[in-house]
């Protein structure tokens, strides 16, 4: 079932996971919970509410983004992208559809939409909301996020901004057999 973080709305942290279980196979499930967890903060405190404290708690001192564009790793400059992602776009929903951990990586697969009312990638206000399909992998170390990779439909993401058609995709459907 996804679930939806929107800025005002305090999702707060997902499930409860304290303290590590000593068997084996149970402790590999809240230590993959656990992780899972920290990632969906990140999405919310750091993404959506764009909290510079959570950015303190959640991000590596050396935490290193591999694609939001030339970026030093760190803390600060995580804190001034998000503060340039913000200035460009409001009231961001960011619904998740998808959350699968393995190991220190939690990939998160969701939807997001906001209203384009600054400049954002270069393009002036549109006052346009917009909506794309996102994939994000995190590895986490420690309890924080120490690497992001972040996958998303940059052309209709573009096209809705500058108020063109998206086509749609043909519903992916099952293989028989």
């Amino acid at each position: 079932m996804p679930a939806s973080l929107a800025r005002g709305r305090n999702a707060g942290p997902v499930g409860g996971c304290r303290g590590a279980n000593p068997g084996g196979a149970i402790r590999g499930r809240m230590t993959l919970e656990h992780n899972k967890q920290i990632a969906r903060r990140f999405i919310d405190e750091v993404f959506v509410h764009q909290d510079p404290a959570a950015v303190d708690e959640l991000a590596a001192d050396d935490f290193t983004p591999h694609t939001f564009g030339p970026m030093p790793p760190g803390r600060e400059p995580l804190k001034q992208a998000m503060a340039r992602a913000g200035a460009g776009v409001s009231d961001p929903v960011f619904t998740i559809e998808d959350v699968i951990a393995e190991g220190d990586r939690v990939a998160v697969r969701l939807t997001t939409s906001a209203t384009h009312s600054g400049t954002f990638m270069g393009i002036p206000a549109s006052g346009t909301r917009y909506t794309i399909p996102e994939i994000h992998i995190f590895r986490i170390r420690d309890g924080q996020v120490a690497e992001h990779w972040h996958e998303f439909d940059k052309l209709a993401l573009m096209r809705q901004l500058k108020g063109e058609a998206v086509p749609q995709a043909e519903p992916v459907r099952e293989a028989a057999g």
